[in-house]
């Protein structure tokens, strides 16, 4: 196999299915860098695309926000679609303090009212 897709497309109608985002990390732990990881599930805008690279996702696919701005405005609305997710995802970045992609993946995110680790 050249790679592994993360998503839980058709999954959401399942209760208590874990979420794609909170498989990823063991995902991505199990391949062992011996393939790509691309995470392809509910990403909505830069931020969903930095907590995926922060988890371990080598690439994060972009599906139903670039529909929606080609059904609005055609290739225009795809291109201003892809160019605010960007914006968004640098943004991220800099509020993260990260000033390359490749220091994502040592931020370490923690869910809103956990501890953090060691604690």
């Amino acid at each position: 196999m050249d790679g592994l897709i993360v998503s839980n497309h058709g999954g959401r109608q399942v209760d208590g299915a874990v979420g794609a985002l909170d498989a990823l990390p063991r995902v991505v732990e199990a391949v062992d860098r011996r393939v790509p990881v691309l995470f392809d599930s509910g990403v909505r805008g830069g931020a969903d695309v930095f907590k995926a690279l922060a988890l371990g996702a080598t690439a994060v696919g972009l599906g139903r926000p670039y529909i929606y701005g080609l059904a609005l405005a055609g290739q225009r609305g795809v291109q201003e679609v892809i160019a605010n997710v960007l914006a968004e995802f640098d943004l991220t970045m800099g509020l993260a303090g990260c000033a390359t992609i490749g220091e994502v993946a040592a931020v370490e995110l923690v869910r809103a009212g956990a501890a953090p680790p060691g604690r």
